[in-house]
């Protein structure tokens, strides 16, 4: 890498040309710097220059004051050593100041270039004939170099003037990529940027596809868009290829779509709007002599990393950076080398958000607890920081102090419409897993969360938590204990809420809403679709419960009635004959307004009926192993013991659970 590539020049000319005058200048070279005119791209003229023996000071001073060197080979290119000596020049500015190198093969095949063979050859022998073998090695050398760069052939071309246009598009092209300053100064980033160049091992000659994963909004389509602009300079070609999810929605199958993204990616990797892929093959045929950078942005399926990243296609060097929120696609894809975007600290969050809000590092006076306010409900996702931030910016303590209730509860639609991607292409089973994770299990034991919800008909929990972890919905952290939590961060949590208030009440997942609640209850409306129900009995009037309620929902998991108000306070009218479905897992009814119900407990996980008129659980069904938790001690009891308990349980805070 050269040692100022990244840092701004002020180049003179666009392009330095390289050439043996007889063979290109009247015809080949004319047209192109027709064409370069036309294009707006200047060229360095030699015309007034005298050649001679040595290499002249003003061609010297011309090739570093030049963006970049084109070498034109010709078949008596080498026959010329001031020829050869402006080709050690144009090399050593590659190496000191990142000159960018462009090779043209005119009428003589690459590999007499690079092995110095043929009419080539002879025309360099002759050259070497009466120089010193420093000189004859330095030359063979740098031929053999620039014989690998691969560039345009004239064999391959129909005519000369497609050619051109070609080259002159590809000059156009480096010349309008500048050093990237877009993410200058952004919170992170070169910390991102170090870690990924380092599992790039940019200095390896082989050929490496490295991913980086993380949740929706953490910022992996910022951070490969950083590389591209800092690393474009070290490679042949490059190629951005974003919006990758959307590309299985247009109606072809596997192996059409396949084609279509090789085409794609041919067409912009090459700069050539009209490419035709036949065959899978194609991709090699056309780019294992190029170092590339290529960057898949947002991978969303296998077949996209099976249609365009094979180590085997690219040439040596070449780089393939993959992003995605589904690291089990990556690793079923053999990529080893995955970059994982974790949440920024605390320090940092605070930041990115103030950053938006205040275009400052840190909140003006006056601002400070709001800010920390505002940024807690992001749960240091940097897309929230930014699009929360933003909202804010230039508005008075008073507006925040307004807008913080809807803040709290709504999603913006740009962080909405990136959240929602990733529960969409979950399968059924793992989207209501993680709707109820969502609701009720956020940072509990993933052994709890297993237990209350493993062996049902609705749910595959343990590979449905590896799913989520995988697609990044959620995190498996580990405590100081060494046991493993589920973390789902704050705004896939509204994400979850929303979601489920937009779905229709009969197949709605989880039932918070009081009114619908209501509505079901006292309707006998519930259905099989429901598996959670949690009702705030401060959040209506009165109710009373249809005694069939309960009949249909033959899959409720959670059952959780409660007071936010008055523990104590019931407003509920419960019949007797009401009977409750044996799926339930967790059964939490503070205040029960009856001495007894009517519920088979054969698959409960957890009981608390706090406050409740309760004087007899159950009868008929046996129950193992009960384990009672009341106050800060544990006690096992058998099935015998359960009736010592009841009276207990009565005046005292309860919760009883399976071992």
């Amino acid at each position: 890498m050269a040692s100022s590539s990244s840092s701004p020049r002020n180049w003179r000319y666009n392009v330095f040309t390289s050439f043996h005058g007889p063979d290109v200048r009247i015809k080949f070279l004319s047209h192109l710097r027709q064409q370069f005119i036309y294009n707006g791209i200047t060229m360095f003229d030699d015309n007034g220059i005298e050649r001679s023996q040595i290499i002249a000071p003003a061609l010297k001073k011309a090739i570093g004051e030049s963006r970049i060197a084109i070498l034109l080979l010709s078949k008596n290119y080498a026959s010329s050593s001031w020829s050869l000596d402006e080709l050690l020049e144009i090399l050593k500015c590659k190496e000191d100041i990142g000159q960018i190198v462009m090779t043209v093969f005119y009428e003589v095949d690459p590999s007499d270039v690079r092995n110095q063979t043929g009419d080539f050859g002879i025309a360099f022998k002759e050259t070497c004939a009466h120089k010193t073998e420093e000189e004859r090695q330095k030359w063979t050398q740098a031929l053999t170099y620039v014989g690998n760069i691969a560039g345009e052939d004239f064999k391959h071309w129909p005519n000369e003037a497609k050619m051109i246009e070609k080259i002159a598009r590809d000059v156009s092209d480096i010349l309008n990529v500048t050093p990237c300053r877009d993410f200058d100064g952004m919170v992170g980033l070169n910390d991102h940027l170090r870690e990924m160049e380092s599992l790039l091992d940019l200095k390896n000659d082989g050929v490496k596809i490295v991913g980086i994963s993380g949740p929706a909004g953490i910022g992996k389509s910022t951070i490969a868009t950083a590389l591209h602009g800092r690393l474009s300079n070290m490679f042949q070609r490059t190629c951005f290829v974003d919006n990758l999810r959307e590309s299985y929605k247009i109606g072809l199958d596997e192996y059409r779509l396949k084609l279509h993204l090789q085409q794609q990616l041919l067409a912009y990797v090459l700069n050539q709007d009209k490419i035709r892929v036949g065959h899978l093959s194609v991709m090699k045929e056309r780019l294992d002599d190029l170092r590339v950078l290529i960057i898949l942005d947002d991978v969303e399926h296998l077949y996209q990393l099976e249609a365009l990243a094979d180590i085997r296609w690219f040439g040596p060097g070449s780089r393939v950076i993959v992003t995605t929120e589904n690291r089990e696609i990556l690793l079923q894809h053999g990529i080893k080398d995955i970059y994982h975007v974790g949440f920024p600290s605390e320090g940092e969050a605070l930041m990115i958000f103030c950053l938006s809000a205040f275009r400052q590092p840190s909140p003006p006076y006056g601002f400070l607890k709001l800010t920390y306010e505002v940024a807690s409900i992001c749960g240091n996702l940097p897309l929230g920081l930014h699009v929360l931030g933003t909202l804010l910016w230039g508005k008075s303590q008073a507006d925040w102090i307004e807008e913080l209730p809807r803040l709290k509860d709504c999603l913006d639609g740009r962080i909405e419409s990136v959240l929602k991607v990733g529960y969409e292409s979950l399968y059924e089973k793992d989207q209501a897993l993680f709707l109820l994770i969502a609701v009720y299990f956020n940072y509990d034991y993933v052994d709890y969360v297993t237990s209350m919800l493993e062996n049902t008909n609705v749910l595959d929990v343990r590979l449905g938590l590896k799913k989520l972890a995988n697609r990044c919905l959620i995190q498996i952290d580990i405590d100081h204990n060494r046991k493993s939590r589920v973390v789902m961060n704050r705004l896939l949590q509204v994400m979850a809420r929303e979601v489920i208030s937009k779905q229709k009440i009969s197949k709605r997942k989880i039932l918070e809403d009081p009114q619908d609640i209501c509505y079901v209850l006292e309707e006998a409306k519930g259905k099989g679709s429901a598996l959670g129900l949690s009702l705030d009995v401060a959040e209506i009037k009165e109710l009373v419960i249809n005694k069939k309620a309960f009949k249909k929902m033959c899959n409720l998991l959670i059952l959780k009635v409660f007071n936010g108000t008055d523990p104590r306070d019931s407003k509920l009218h419960v019949p007797e004959e009401m009977e409750l479905p044996s799926s339930i897992r967790l059964l939490h009814w503070e205040a029960y307004p009856r001495k007894s119900f009517r519920f088979g407990p054969e698959n409960l996980v957890t009981l608390n009926m706090e406050y409740s008129e309760l004087e007899k659980l159950w009868k008929g069904t046996q129950v193992s192993y009960l384990r009672v938790l009341m106050g800060n001690e544990i006690f096992d009891v058998g099935n015998s013991l359960i009736a010592h308990f009841v009276l207990i349980f009565t005046f005292s805070h309860l919760q009883i659970s399976r071992r």
